[in-house]
């Protein structure tokens, strides 16, 4: 059993993701079209074409952490090698550039890849670092909700402080305090991933005698159905996910009319996250995970369909619905992650080949499909429904965006629900898969 400490210092790692990973799902787009002055359709297409590229990256490197050979084990050894010029690089994207035109968009696009890089080379050791901590499938669920009641601390940290900061350092000048308000979440990260690395120890090994090759590695994964559900769930959940969270910047600032309330909206959706990742392990300790999770995306859908009734008048009413969707969602998330470590295990039984980086980058290489996909989804109809930013908006386009974000997003969660209703590995049958596997925990 796995010590408090260990599982608060290997939440801290996601706390320090999150800090940028957040800021970038909830600030970024507005940053690129209210503060730098790109197009929202250019700008949802980059985020398109940077988002796959980046997925792309992920087995890739989720191969390269299996073979990694240190001290520190397969996955620590990224977290202390990449935490500097993961902030360094940071700092640069939220940096507006003195250019105009083309060499803007050069500037953001160069940027931007550069920090979806730096990303996916901490986070997919980082990810697969929770897989190797401990075999209890109990555990795994726990494991994973302290990182993500601790990356969601880390989503607070950045709803909460982040447009107050850009404000206070900026002193009216958007650019330098998003510049600077950036410059102290990079420090503050840094010092968190190095804590994680100090804190955690790598307990599952993979069999020493297996020597196989990428390509066969690869086969491997793709056999496994189980992940393959997964995969393509996480797909449609992020994709409605990110549209939701991208867009709702805009929907207070534009259809609920109430700018001076984004840090609030958004701090609250966060904690409610936090403590939806919270009870995610009591709950899985007395109903199925399986058939918890597919409930639980079913309400999300269910609070994002109902949200479009809610008039721009109703301030408090958005943002309960906008607080119980978060609730609700993320209290799914840490059974999502914990099923991820499960799909090792029965890959593990199925072919005798344990790769455990590469289960774990490959559905982020879903994930990020997902998150590129929403992402671009909401610049393209922003710029469909004829948005214009910093200015009041058509009822055209307040009716586009309330659809974009309400029943759009809803969509991602149902056919997500649908998707694992083929899952199937319970905690008895991984239970039993285990029996007949050496994990060499200790």
């Amino acid at each position: 059993m796995l010590s408090v400490r260990e599982k608060v210092a290997y939440g801290l790692g996601d706390t320090a993701s999150n800090i940028i990973f957040q800021t970038v799902m909830m600030f970024l787009m507005l940053y690129y079209t209210d503060v730098v002055g790109l197009d929202a359709a250019v700008v949802g297409t980059m985020f398109l074409v940077v988002r796959i590229f980046d997925a792309v990256t992920d087995p890739i490197m989720g191969a390269i952490a299996d073979r990694t050979q240190s001290r520190w084990g397969h996955f620590r050894p990224y977290l202390l090698w990449l935490a500097l010029p993961f902030a360094l690089i940071s700092i640069l994207a939220f940096t507006k550039p003195e250019l105009e035109g083309s060499a803007k968009i050069i500037y953001a696009f160069t940027t931007y890849s550069l920090l979806m890089i730096a990303y996916t080379l901490i986070n997919i050791p980082y990810c697969a670092l929770g897989g190797v901590l401990t075999s209890d499938a109990k555990e795994r669920v726990s494991v994973q909700s302290y990182r993500f009641v601790f990356g969601m601390l880390g989503g607070v940290i950045v709803a909460g402080c982040t447009m107050p900061m850009v404000d206070f350092f900026g002193e009216g000048d958007k650019a330098l305090g998003y510049q600077y308000t950036m410059i102290v979440m990079s420090i503050i990260g840094f010092i968190l991933f190095l804590l994680c690395f100090a804190g955690t120890k790598e307990r599952i090994a993979q069999p020493k005698e297996q020597q196989v090759s990428y390509r066969k590695t690869l086969s491997t994964l793709w056999q496994n159905d189980q992940w393959r559900i997964l995969s393509i769930a996480v797909t449609f959940l992020l994709t409605g996910q990110v549209l939701r969270f991208t867009l709702a910047v805009y929907y207070v600032k534009y259809f609920l009319g109430r700018e001076d309330l984004i840090t609030q909206f958004m701090t609250l959706g966060v904690i409610a996250s936090m403590i939806g990742c919270a009870l995610s392990q009591p709950l899985a300790a007395r109903v199925c995970k399986i058939r918890a999770y597919i409930s639980l995306q079913l309400i999300a859908a269910a609070i994002c369909m109902a949200s479009y009734f809610i008039g721009s008048d109703q301030i408090a009413l958005a943002m309960a619905a906008f607080i119980a969707w978060k609730f609700f969602l993320d209290m799914g998330t840490p059974l999502l992650w914990a099923k991820m470590a499960d799909t090792i295990d029965y890959g593990h039984h199925k072919s005798g080949i344990r790769v455990t980086g590469l289960v774990y980058s490959g559905i982020i290489f879903f994930i990020k499909i997902g998150v590129a996909l929403g992402g671009a989804i909401a610049g393209w109809l922003l710029a469909y429904y004829g948005y214009q930013a910093d200015t009041e908006q058509t009822d055209a386009t307040l009716h586009g965006l309330l659809m974009s974000f309400t029943i759009y997003p809803a969509i991602g969660s149902i056919l997500a629900a649908i998707v694992m209703t083929q899952y199937r590995l319970t905690n008895n049958k991984i239970a039993e898969l285990q029996k007949g596997l050496r994990l060499n925990a200790s």
